[in-house]
């Protein structure tokens, strides 16, 4: 047994210690703290706190540490806040770059609303849960501290429709949304659809009062559009698509975009979605939103035509990874939102830097690519001002931020 000091907390929640080989991992281990265990390849599970930090709170959820979800409701809520600051400043440092963190913006408890639910059928019925940690292992969930309760009910609706279509040998993913309509559901992994069993789910749909549920992507039963809310447009986003996760951290999200690109008359949207900034701008702007999938552009473009008094919005679809928009395609915006992937905008932004386009808003869900390519726009003249924290992953590893850059 060895016993360890901890010195500081990894991005994902670990408590990490300078071992006799090395770091070494502890889960659920925070700085400060000195804990005691066996070291296995660089890591101590299931170590003993002797003695705990200030910062230690008692988990919210009695399946913390069981369930995957949440991985740090054992830290006080200002630590928290603390720690993603700190890990956005960490990111930025080791690209060269300083940036004030002008606030650290927390969703509530109970406030998610989409997620993905993993179900199994047994012998005996259907588990349905939530993986544990790095494991193929579901753990059941009775409660959770995280998402609406509206939505978690779903897990009712879940489970009749595992039995229905899913298999012994697999797992069936439930992606749930929570729209303005009620519970959106896109089932993925379950038995190709029959007419029996077409029946049956739309049955089931019904049932549970579901507003629309779709088969590995095909709707099965809309019973009402399941609509979401953006700025003076309602949108019906196409089945499993990306929503932010919680309303509190998309109006943060859009009041900072808002802000930073006001009085610009014609701005672009890159990586637009279905509309999360394109139709809040477009109450005082011209917009072209540009995307790669045509169904988001779809559901965009519909929900602005049916919304009255908004400027003019354009729609382009197009590979951003492997055709940005060039220097010459940006001259005619005086302002940029710019919103990708986990994996950054690598090219987007070699285009941007060299583009004479005066004000960028840039989103992002990673620090780590959000300061390769806070880089590359500095390195291009663009000055990057205060940062803006977005927890909407509450008591998990999850960063997102806003900021912008200026020219000048």
């Amino acid at each position: 047994m060895q016993e360890l000091r901890i010195d500081s907390l990894g991005h994902l929640g670990d408590g990490i210690a300078a071992g006799p080989d090395g770091p070494v991992m502890v889960p659920f281990a925070l700085p400060g703290e000195r804990v005691r265990g066996e070291i296995i390849e660089g890591r101590m599970p299931g170590a003993e706190i002797l003695e705990p930090a200030p910062e230690r709170v008692v988990p919210h959820c009695p399946q913390f540490g069981l369930c995957g979800g949440c991985s740090v409701q054992h830290l006080a809520d200002s630590a928290v806040e603390s720690w993603k600051a700190e890990t956005v400043r960490r990111a930025l440092a080791a690209r060269g770059l300083e940036a004030e963190i002008a606030g650290v913006e927390t969703s509530p408890p109970l406030s998610r609303r989409r997620a993905v639910l993993s179900a199994r059928r047994t012998k005996t019925g259907v588990t349905l849960g939530f993986h544990a940690r790095a494991s193929d292992r579901l753990v059941p969930v009775e409660d959770c501290r995280v998402i609406d309760p509206a939505l978690f009910a779903a897990r009712e609706a879940v489970s009749a429709l595992t039995r229905l279509g899913g298999s012994r040998k697999g797992e069936v993913k439930a992606h749930l949304t929570l729209s303005d309509a009620g519970i959106d559901i896109d089932l993925r992994g379950v038995k190709p659809l029959d007419g029996p069993m077409r029946i049956a789910a739309a049955a089931l749909a019904a049932e549970h009062d579901l507003a629309r549920l779709s088969w590995e992507g095909e709707v099965v039963a809309e019973r009402r559009p399941p609509a979401i809310a953006m700025g003076s447009a309602s949108v019906v986003p196409p089945p499993g698509a990306f929503l932010q996760a919680t309303r509190a951290g998309e109006a943060t999200l859009v009041s900072a975009v808002s802000r930073i690109l006001s009085g610009i008359p014609q701005v672009a949207d890159l990586f637009s979605g279905c509309g999360t900034f394109t139709l809040p701008l477009a109450a005082g702007a011209d917009v072209h939103a540009v995307e790669g999938e045509a169904s988001l552009l779809a559901a965009l473009d519909t929900g602005w035509r049916r919304a009255p008094g908004l400027h003019r919005v354009t729609t382009e679809r197009r590979d951003l990874f492997r055709r940005p928009l060039e220097a010459g395609e940006l001259k005619r915006f005086g302002g940029v939102v710019i919103d990708p992937p986990r994996a950054g905008a690598k090219a987007q932004c070699e285009a941007l830097a060299a583009s004479a386009v005066p004000v960028i808003a840039a989103v992002s869900c990673s620090p780590a690519s959000f300061a390769r390519d806070a880089r590359t726009l500095a390195d291009g003249g663009y000055r990057l001002g205060p940062v803006t924290v977005v927890d909407q992953f509450r008591w998990t590893g999850h960063v997102e931020l806003v900021a912008a850059f200026t020219r000048g």
